[in-house]
């Protein structure tokens, strides 16, 4: 970039995301980000200069990221819903295999992508389907049941990885896999589970020629690309099973008709699975589209609220189980239990329906994934944009503003930071952290749905919410303590901020609002209010050090604020009473020689007190408080203070 090109950038505000406005537009790969830096080094631009464009530099990679995290995860939504598509209208069995082993290949960046199946007849398994393969040996390959990695794989049902094939001593290695590998020239190898059920009919394998440690994500997304191959093998079984029924029942009219019929409906609820999967739908409409084709009600079902042990028949056998006049088909994803689909007094439903329903079950099973992606990838980054609130990270209020609208946040609201701690005591370490997920899970989803934001620190979570007006700290501490309990079945404990407002163009406020709300959930927790929520102000004068701004006028206006009022308004002396009332140890007689009044008159504005602090204002701990507030009104109308 010239100095023409640096000059005319600076007519963008500081001019510093220009240059990088424009490689993000372009799509230019990540080391051309240095080279505005390093021009403007080179051509002597000043070091303020020099380090907005720093600044700006690595706020367009973090952009950039995001992006290609976006793009690939709607590469991989994408791929998953089209080869569904390719599965709803099953015509070549082969071509289909073919598309998902190249798009396994493509997405997983591998070298080589192979699909394997389990031959009964021989006892072994053979290599079906390939794509990037250049060794003829290896495309020829056949395997013992339990030998090398696939072995392994099929003999647990449960995915493998190596980084390094030939180093590897967790699996059978014999000289005709290692012959094949080798021509091949494969290191890294990740093999996952065809599976039928609880039969394992054949891996699904991606290969790359280096050595490569498999992310989860890129297991997760083999694992449902293999459920899809394993699908497609199950229909192609399906329609040729079905297909050898009708020719062995030709003489017979009615059952072929029958037969006939519920092909027609299995073909029918594929093009309407595949027309909601291709448009966005839910697992509502997958439901209402299978009770239309089924003509009968189809309801989706959490786990939790299904039959317990047709449910888990149904997840272990992979298929849809009768139970009474209804049937149900188990939602699963990995061994997940997500779910369930219930067919309702339908008690007569043949192989094909039957089917129907666990295809239904299974494109359900994808459209909840799907949908929790995209949830867990929004949490990430409202964790995110929290996180560099807190850290003080990102002081652009443009940014930040910017940010905060992808968010659905308004930053120019007033908020509240609030500090939330699970306090129930966990057996373990591992039961600890998995409360504490669960505690994070619930407050993102409370954060979503409040148009805020939550991120996971110092063992609990933050949460950062829009106050409401007519709302206080105090209730939404309350609120949020009781609401989060609830969804983690555990005593929640929330300390509360004081409002904070111009988060944009004030973003290191957050930090010392969070400060103060963890002082606010210690102090909670050490007066045994465990599972409570309460912001400074209800600390009384213990308020005045746990909030971060000190608010003295506010303390004495909540304390004594009416009897100041009232002398206002009536021109009373009850303020000057209650001084020297406590200066005479709480005694009326003494309290009259001082105020050189009659003690009827000392008692009577004593009454008037009582009537406007509440019958309890002589307690020790509301009389310390009451002291205390009366010296600092006093402090603060002496002049100069």
């Amino acid at each position: 970039m010239s100095r023409d090109h640096v000059q005319s950038a600076e007519r963008f505000g500081t001019g510093a995301e220009a240059p990088f406005l424009q490689l993000l537009a372009r799509g230019a790969s990540a080391d051309a980000y240095e080279q505005p830096v390093l021009l403007a080094r080179a051509e002597g631009l000043p070091p303020e200069r020099v380090r907005e464009l720093e600044q700006a530099k690595r706020l367009a990679l973090r952009v950039r990221a995001e992006m290609e995290g976006r793009r690939r995860r709607e590469a991989e939504l994408s791929a998953l819903f089209e080869t569904a598509h390719d599965l709803a209208g099953l015509r070549d069995l082969d071509a289909v295999l073919q598309a998902i082993v190249q798009r396994a290949r493509s997405l997983l960046s591998t070298d080589v992508a192979y699909l394997t199946l389990h031959d009964e007849a021989a006892g072994d398994t053979y290599m079906r389907v390939t794509d990037g393969s250049v060794a003829a040996r290896f495309q020829q390959l056949r395997l013992g049941m339990g030998e090398g990695l696939g072995g392994l794989v099929a003999q647990t049902a449960r995915p493998y990885v190596t980084p390094d094939y030939f180093e590897d001593g967790r699996f059978q290695h014999t000289w005709v896999i290692d012959t094949g590998v080798r021509d091949e020239g494969l290191v890294a190898i990740l093999g996952v589970p065809l599976m039928i059920g609880p039969q394992v009919i054949g891996v699904l394998f991606a290969a790359d020629r280096r050595a490569r440690v498999f992310e989860r994500e890129e297991i997760a997304l083999l694992g449902s690309f293999a459920a899809l191959a394993a699908a497609a093998i199950d229909t192609a079984n399906l329609l040729t099973e079905t297909r050898s029924m009708l020719d062995r029942l030709t003489r017979a009219n009615e059952i072929i008709r029958d037969r006939s019929a519920a092909i027609e409906r299995a073909s029918d609820v594929h093009d309407r699975l595949a027309e909601l999967v291709l448009r966005g739908g839910g697992v509502h409409d997958v439901a209402a589209a299978v009770s239309q084709v089924l003509d009968g009600t189809v309801e989706f079902t959490e786990a939790a609220a299904a039959p317990t042990a047709p449910l888990e028949a149904s997840r272990i056998e992979g298929h849809a189980v009768r139970h009474g006049d209804d049937w149900i088909a188990a939602v699963t994803a990995g061994g997940e239990l997500l779910g369930a689909l219930a067919l309702r007094g339908h008690p007569g439903l043949d192989p094909v329906d039957q089917r129907t329903l666990e295809r239904a079950a299974m494109v359900t099973s994808l459209l909840l994934l799907a949908r929790r992606s995209a949830a867990e990838a929004e949490q990430r980054v409202r964790g995110e944009l929290l996180d560099d609130l807190l850290d003080a990270r990102d002081s652009d209020p443009r940014v930040l503003r910017e940010r905060a609208a992808l968010l659905r946040a308004d930053f120019d609201a007033t908020h509240v930071v609030l500090a939330a701690r699970l306090d129930g005591g966990a057996d373990d370490a591992d039961q600890a952290a998995a409360a504490r997920r669960r505690l994070w899970s619930a407050a993102s989803h409370l954060a979503a749905t409040r148009r805020g934001l939550a991120a996971a620190r110092d063992g609990g979570t933050v949460l950062l919410l829009p106050l409401e007006p007519g709302d206080s700290p105090t209730s939404l501490a309350r609120r949020t303590a009781r609401q989060l309990a609830t969804a983690v079945h555990e005593a929640v404990t929330v300390g509360a901020s004081a409002p904070v407002e111009d988060l944009a163009t004030r973003p290191d406020a957050v930090a010392a609002a969070y400060a103060e709300g963890r002082r606010c959930l210690d102090a909670l927790r050490l007066m045994g209010r465990a599972g409570d929520g309460a912001a400074a102000e209800d600390f009384g004068f213990l308020g005045l050090l746990l909030a971060g701004d000190r608010d003295i006028a506010g303390y004495v206006e909540r304390t004594i604020g009416q009897v100041v009022a009232y002398d206002e308004r009536r021109g009373t002396d009850l303020v000057r009473t209650l001084d020297a009332y406590f200066a005479s140890g709480m005694s009326p007689a003494r309290t009259k020689d001082e105020l050189h009044v009659h003690v009827n008159t000392v008692a009577q504005r004593l009454e008037r007190v009582g009537r406007l602090l509440g019958d309890n204002w002589q307690s020790p701990a509301r009389a310390l408080e009451i002291q205390l507030a009366l010296r600092l009104h006093r402090l603060s109308s002496t002049p100069g203070h």
